[in-house]
């Protein structure tokens, strides 16, 4: 009975310990609870208050884009120009001023692009009429903003272009004559630098149509995604407008609110652009407060979508600081209760603590100085890469240099040969001019003297254009036209082409082929390609007895989207042994003292800065054909193999 009742009285603190600790226990938990829901409300209120402000901003800056255009229809409209045009449409003349006054007013405001319709859809004139993809005879008549305009209202749209293929927004007016609609003026305006702009906050802004598509946005991927599944008759009418035909399927983004804190405010999960029409944010979906505004004007609402996890960072950060608050006054006294039985236990903790923490002071004090030590040596590896990738370049613009003079070594006996005919002209007309004019014939005199200017003209022109070859310049890529650039290359080979009674055969389809790269250098290349072409077909300078003409063939023309430019001679060929290592420095089949082997290598160095190449191919004349291949325009993008020029090697 004694030993029952003594475990009877142990049993009874304990049971009261754990109850104790029970409660306590419930206590943490619901205050935690309660400190996260009220922290969590409060910072979000927080996030969506200085969220606001901001998106107000970008609202008013794209309603400011659009305002800047706004008036630009009806100017157009009050145009002598465009109103003659309207009324005789079939009138080159008119059609010409009226392309130079839409060219200039594009010109002055910024925009895309600016055009003129008449009643039936037909782009009579443009601002572009003179650039590859002109809007000139092109009918955008299933545009609604034309069915505006012509309808007498004012036509707003946005859409992709369906000859540019670059989206814009439209603006257009009806013009009027008599009452009568006579035609519409309309203005293309690039609104992507809104994007570009946007991409630099930290936050997703998207602005949608009233059909729910997404047609700006700060992240590219998101672009011309719906936020909802779109019915058949809105894909009908899109399709109809051709509205967003370029930017394939509109695919549905996974989008999916979890609580509504306002009319105008929500939270969130975003997964991105999905495909299909999942209504369920994928998994790793983020949490975002998305806050919605209508864009005055339109029928366009924005989207700003902020990062939420930093209030969940908050709310838990809340939720463990009340956890630990009560914690901490339960160990508190529960310690104040078993201090005189642990006073020696705290003693030695707190000592052990300081310990760690010096510890860890140390640690993290070697840590730092290790990283200090590393950040130095990446720093000074930078900038010795940056020495190294100028020290490439200047090397690579010296060698380009130094192919031209090699060049004109080897062209300097054409040369001299050029410039010692009109010297041995000069003298014996300078000294007949002196008998003449002491003989009083002043015609004999005069003639000389004409003949002496046109020989000086000559000398002139040769001295010029070694000059103009010889000259070392930067890297500059524009529109060059083919044309001008072959007859400056011919120009300085032309003394050994007669000299060898080439026949040379020359071929520009069309004639005005221009292509992105840098005149002086494309002439290089071509320098080298017909110097090799001579050297190939010349027989010790004159053809042998019965051997075939020597011919060298140079076509230029479209292919495919690119300027294809390529030199055939009726020469011995390449050998198969020989072509692989055509394009490698220092390798010639040249006698020695003829050539460094450096002009294929160079010249295939120049076509790679312009984002092009440079290959051996079989020849139709049975000889050697090279063939040079070069951006038509600055829209084309660098293929992945090739790299700009301050980066390239000789070994590509």
């Amino acid at each position: 009975m004694l030993g029952f009742g003594t475990d009877a009285v142990m049993i009874r603190p304990l049971r009261g310990r754990v109850l104790a600790l029970a409660a306590w226990t419930a206590l943490m938990i619901v205050a935690a609870a309660a400190g996260y829901s009220t922290a969590k409300r409060i910072a979000m209120a927080s996030l969506a208050e200085a969220t606001s402000h901001r998106i107000d901003i970008y609202s008013a800056s794209l309603q400011a884009e659009l305002h800047r255009y706004d008036y630009l229809p009806a100017t157009v409209a009050l145009s002598s120009e465009v109103r003659e045009l309207l009324q005789h449409p079939s009138d080159p003349a008119l059609q010409a001023r009226a392309n130079d006054y839409l060219q200039t007013i594009n010109e002055k405001a910024g925009a895309s692009a600016v055009y003129v319709m008449d009643t039936q859809g037909l782009t009579r004139a443009a601002s572009n009429w003179n650039q590859p993809l002109s809007f000139v005879n092109i009918n955008f008549s299933y545009r609604p903003y034309f069915r505006d305009a012509i309808a007498g209202r004012s036509g707003r749209f946005y859409g992709i272009g369906t000859v540019s293929r670059e989206p814009g927004y439209y603006f257009a007016d009806g013009v009027e004559r008599d009452g009568r609609a006579i035609g519409v003026t309309a203005v293309k305006v690039d609104l992507d630098k809104l994007d570009q702009a946007w991409s630099h906050d930290g936050e997703k802004i998207l602005v949608v149509d009233g059909s729910g598509i997404v047609f700006l946005a700060s992240e590219k991927a998101l672009k011309f995604h719906a936020l909802a599944n779109l019915s058949p008759d809105t894909r009908s009418r899109l399709a109809s407008t051709r509205q967003y035909a370029e930017a394939g399927s509109i695919d549905r983004i996974a989008l999916r609110p979890t609580a509504e804190l306002s009319p105008e405010t929500s939270v969130v999960e975003f997964g991105g652009a999905q495909p299909g029409t999942r209504s369920a944010a994928p998994p790793g979906a983020v949490e975002y407060l998305m806050q919605s505004r209508p864009v005055a004007g339109t029928d366009w609402r924005m989207l700003v979508l902020s990062d939420a996890q930093y209030v969940e960072s908050v709310a838990r950060t809340s939720a463990a600081v009340v956890v630990f608050a009560i914690g901490s006054a339960g160990l508190l006294v529960f310690s104040l209760r078993q201090r005189r039985h642990l006073a020696q236990q705290t003693i030695a903790a707190r000592v052990a603590l300081q310990k760690a923490h010096d510890e860890l002071e140390r640690k993290v004090a070697a840590r730092t100085e290790a990283l200090s030590d590393a950040n130095g040596l990446l720093q000074s590896e930078i900038g010795e890469r940056r020495r190294a990738e100028e020290a490439l370049k200047a090397t690579l613009d010296e060698l380009v240099h130094a192919g031209k003079m090699a060049v004109l070594g080897q062209m300097s006996a054409g040369v001299t040969h050029e410039l010692n005919q009109p010297l041995s002209a000069l003298r014996t007309l300078s000294a007949n001019t002196v008998e003449y004019l002491e003989l009083g014939r002043h015609d004999q005199v005069v003639s000389n003297l004409r003949m002496i200017g046109h020989l000086s003209e000559r000398m002139g022109d040769i001295t010029s254009q070694l000059k103009k070859f010889a000259r070392k310049s930067a890297v500059e890529l524009h529109l060059v036209a083919i044309g001008p650039v072959l007859d400056d290359a011919l120009f300085l080979l032309d003394q050994r082409i007669r000299d060898g009674r080439i026949a040379l055969h020359r071929r520009i389809v069309p004639e005005n082929l221009s292509a992105l790269c840098d005149a002086n250098r494309l002439e290089q290349v071509l320098v080298n390609l017909l110097t090799n072409a001579v050297d190939a077909v010349e027989r010790d300078g004159r053809p042998a007895p019965g051997a075939a003409p020597a011919l060298i063939d140079i076509t230029a023309a479209l292919h495919e989207g690119w300027v294809a430019i390529e030199v055939s001679d009726s020469g011995p060929g390449i050998d198969s042994s020989v072509a692989p290592h055509l394009f490698e420095p220092f390798f010639t089949t040249k006698p020695q003292g003829a050539g460094l082997g450096l002009g294929l290598a160079i010249s295939a160095a120049i076509v790679r800065g312009f984002g092009g190449t440079l290959r051996t191919q079989p020849g139709a004349l049975g000889g050697a054909s090279f063939a040079l291949r070069l951006r038509s325009s600055v829209t084309q993008l660098f293929p992945a193999e090739d790299r700009p020029i301050n980066e390239a090697t000789l070994h590509g």
